[in-house]
């Protein structure tokens, strides 16, 4: 069977997070995207767990249950370089013994629920790997708390130490992730890191699996790629919408190339403010392949239902009209993740024409984009052609939409590794 996952969200303990973060909140709004399962995210805050173990009843050692979502034990913590890891344990007692190895190390692991550890990377890892715990990086690529902020590849962050997974974040996808040969071995994860239960930040990235059930044991085994299961789909942002896709200053946003902001010093001429190296100038000095491993499963770039809605009327992400549109599409199909990545576009439209042909210029990578940076999210614009065609013309339409970039031009790959046409 196939099952849609989002294995890394926040809960109400951690900093800057809505306080409608509870268990039955994320439950139902799960099954308004259509996620079958959900990370508990912050399982570490002893808080949080007994949260948990009120509302989801136990399925197996590593897998919970309300109201037909199946939730799994994750965290992330900080270490001592402030880069994030994302945690995925096999049972409840293995939280409890985890945190009890880390309580040494951390000085708010029992309020935070994203606790910092006076821990190396590699150290993590290894207790992770002692304890049967499934570790890999998150958010691997954004420039504040991320592997590729603080170092130059796997090993030097965790040495020795076995990781399982890579977690792509919203400003790269698994192309981008696999100009860097050592990540061909790991399975990537398309989370959304939610820090709200709206179904236009739960799930706003997530995984498809072919497993035999919804249970820790079967998502391991997809991550580990073992026994036939696997990770069939990540699904996420266009990486370009990311706030962090290209160089730019984090006052104003304009963008700059890597020569440019290394001359600036990384300050900005124009208002003083920071500049911030993007994904992509980050991924470009550390690629060095332009294969891809051929078991790789495909990446959808998708934006949630809402802001596609939002963009077609002209309105507010939660306004009323949009929220009316949603509710419709939801009625007719059951669930967010239907009607962006499964539902015939022809039977969209018998809801919302304009919405359909936005999800089939999504689905086709037919959109304009205007790409984020500096901490600014990136703009998605429909091209004319698609806005004055008919959903029934949409497959006859031969239109082609270049990345509409700002100063500077950035170099491609192919230029970057100096291979010749």
């Amino acid at each position: 069977m196939q099952v849609d996952g989002d294995l890394h969200i926040h809960s109400r303990y951690s900093k800057a997070v809505s306080k409608a973060m509870t268990i039955p909140n994320l439950a139902k709004n799960a099954r308004f995207k259509g996620l079958n399962v959900v990370g508990t995210g912050d399982i570490l805050n002893p808080h949080w767990e007994a949260e948990l173990l009120r509302y989801a009843r136990r399925v197996d050692e590593g897998t919970y249950e309300l109201n037909e979502i199946r939730f799994l034990l994750t965290a992330e913590v900080e270490d001592n370089k402030r880069v994030h890891h994302v945690l995925i344990f096999p049972s409840i007692e293995t939280v409890r013994e985890m945190r009890e190895r880390l309580r040494s190390y951390s000085a708010d692991i029992d309020r935070e629920g994203r606790p910092h550890l006076s821990l190396s990377a590699s150290e993590i890892a290894d207790i992770a790997n002692e304890l049967g715990v499934l570790i890999g990086p998150a958010h691997a690529f954004t420039p504040w708390t991320s592997l590729y902020k603080e170092y130059d590849s796997l090993s030097e962050a965790y040495g020795k130490a076995k990781i399982h997974f890579l977690e792509l974040g919203l400003s790269a996808d698994s192309e981008m992730a696999d100009m860097i040969k050592a990540h061909h071995k790991l399975t990537y994860l398309s989370n959304s890191d939610a820090h709200s239960p709206m179904p236009h930040r739960l799930g706003r990235e997530f995984n498809r699996f072919e497993v035999k059930e919804p249970t820790f044991e079967e998502i391991r085994r997809a991550i580990l790629k073992r026994g036939g299961r696997k990770i069939v789909l990540n699904a996420g942002l266009d990486p370009r919408l990311g706030k962090y896709h290209l160089t730019a200053c984090s006052r104003c946003y304009t963008k700059y190339s890597l020569g440019e902001a290394k001359a600036f010093k990384w300050k900005c001429p124009k208002c003083g403010g920071r500049i911030k190296k993007g994904v992509r100038d980050r991924i470009l000095e550390l690629a060095d392949t332009m294969e891809r491993p051929k078991d790789r499963p495909p990446y959808l770039r998708l934006a949630p239902l809402a802001e596609i809605i939002a963009m077609v009327i002209g309105k507010g992400v939660e306004t009323k009209a949009v929220r009316l549109i949603w509710e419709r599409f939801l009625r007719d199909f059951g669930s967010e993740i239907k009607v962006l990545v499964d539902v015939p576009v022809r039977e969209l439209a018998g809801v919302h024409g304009e919405v359909a042909k936005a999800i089939w210029a999504y689905r086709n990578e037919k959109l304009i984009v205007i790409p984020g940076g500096g901490g600014k999210y990136g703009e998605i614009r429909l091209p004319e052609e698609v806005k004055k065609a008919s959903v029934e013309e949409l497959e006859s339409l031969e239109i082609e939409v270049p990345e509409k970039t700002e100063k500077p031009r950035q170099r491609s790959i192919t230029e970057f590794l100096g291979v010749k046409g």
